[in-house]
């Protein structure tokens, strides 16, 4: 069996705050300790489930590089750094067998949830055949894309609850409760991690109940942007263009691959700041 865990951050247990996310300031360090023990704590879920599985870990918080490799679980592999292809997804491909997503968060727009965004603060919101989508929704389509199953999914309880609207089979597991962008209630970090050791495992032996998410193609598809100078920049791209509000640009794509993409481009586009 092969499994890819992918590990955002800002809905890893006990982290509230973008001091704790950010590698330039002082709360870093505590946050990266938390996420390896959030992660280790699913791999070793999956494993007491499927003790032979190969376990791959994509680090899949801004720079990618925030995981302690020396203290990861040794019987995992670490995808870590950036750029690379399928991006928060890096290691996926049509021989996993199912996804487990950890420290997630719910998408910009939405809330009360804890750092809440979608990919960063350019992008307002992405909606795909008419249904807006954060991370959460856009990778699980792209994973579904290929025929894999997101089984599990941690971060705050409105998170979760963005992946059970998708996916009502998924396990879910609420770490904290949101109060806030930068405040929530949560639980000890523990017992967040004895939850999610005891979910993980309860995940990978369901996975075949779970389906993936699937969004069949064409697809219409509208993203919403901050910045004029990257709504300027997205309409060079071909096949993009502006569409009804001055903050929109969309185009067509033929299958959801397509879009992903796409999609990961114009919100690297909208990291270049005018010159």
């Amino acid at each position: 069996m092969k499994l890819l865990i992918s590990v955002d951050m800002e809905g890893i247990s006990g982290i509230v705050h973008s001091s704790e996310t950010n590698p330039e300031r002082y709360d870093y360090q505590c946050g990266r300790e938390l996420m390896t023990a959030d992660a280790n704590a699913v791999i070793a879920g999956v494993l007491d489930a499927e003790p032979t599985a190969e376990v791959l870990v994509a680090d899949a918080h801004g720079t990618f590089r925030n995981l302690l490799p020396e203290q990861l679980d040794r019987r995992s592999r670490l995808v870590r750094g950036k750029p690379r292809a399928l991006n928060m997804l890096a290691g996926l491909d049509e021989e996993t067998d199912a996804a487990l997503f950890v420290g997630y968060h719910v998408r910009a727009g939405e809330g009360p949830g804890v750092l809440a965004h979608t990919m960063n603060g350019e992008i307002l919101d992405v909606r795909v055949a008419g249904r807006s989508l954060g991370e959460i929704g856009l990778n699980a389509a792209m994973a579904g894309h290929l025929g894999v199953p997101v089984v599990l999914l941690s971060g705050d309880d409105a998170a979760c609850a963005e992946l059970t609207d998708l996916v009502p089979e998924t396990v879910t597991v609420a770490v904290k409760e949101a109060l806030g962008m930068a405040a929530a209630v949560t639980l000890h970090p523990e017992e967040a991690r004895d939850r999610l050791c005891r979910a993980a495992a309860d995940a990978v032996a369901r996975r075949a109940e779970i389906p993936p998410l699937a969004l069949t193609g064409p697809l219409d598809v509208e993203v919403d942007l901050a910045s004029p100078h990257t709504i300027d920049l997205a309409t060079l791209v071909p096949g993009v263009s502006r569409a009804g509000g001055a903050r929109t640009v969309t185009f067509t794509s033929p299958d959801y691959a397509t879009a992903y993409r796409l999609i990961l481009l114009l919100a690297q586009l909208a990291t270049i700041k005018p010159a």
